[in-house]
Parts: C-alpha cells; structure tokens; sequence
C-alpha cells in the first residue's frame, strides 16, 4: 500500500468516530450479505475491507447468479421456486 493511499484511509478512518452495531470484516459475498441482512435490520453497520472492492474471490468469479435454470431444465420446479425466493 503506498504512503499516499494509507494516508487517504487513515483521514476516512478519523470521520467514522461513532459506535457501530455490527463491524463486518471482508467485503466478498458473505461480507455484503451480512451487511445488507444488518441495515435491513436497522443496525448501524460498517463493512471494512483490506483492499478494493471486488478484489479477492469475488474478482475471480464468473460474475453470474445463479437462477435455478438447471434445476427447471431438469424438471425439479420445487427447487426452481426455492433459488429464485432466495434471490428475492
């Protein structure tokens, strides 16, 4: 990390001075589910994560979601109904 892009993250870091409900650590999928599942909650909740967003697993992944599609094509539409309602 460069001087200049450690010095930006300490000045951001000196404007977040309030408590926190729920500090998540790693900004991959897990991360952000967590995040959203707590304000949707209504917890004040901050996300910290080592390097840009996207960068780990996530950048590395085929960017699709899955949709069911090869539960319906096999003809399973009960797990078809469940992937899609976890999208939701």
């Amino acid at each position: 990390m460069t001087n200049t892009r450690q010095t930006s993250r300490d000045s951001r870091w000196a404007t977040l001075e309030q408590e926190w409900d729920v500090i998540v650590v790693g900004g991959g999928i897990t991360g952000a589910g967590i995040l959203r599942e707590a304000t949707r909650a209504g917890l004040r909740a901050l996300l910290i994560e080592r390097q840009d967003f996207a960068w780990g697993t996530s950048s590395r992944s085929s960017k699709l979601v899955h949709g069911g599609l090869r539960y319906l094509a096999q003809g399973h539409l009960q797990l078809t109904r469940e992937s899609v309602a976890e999208r939701e």
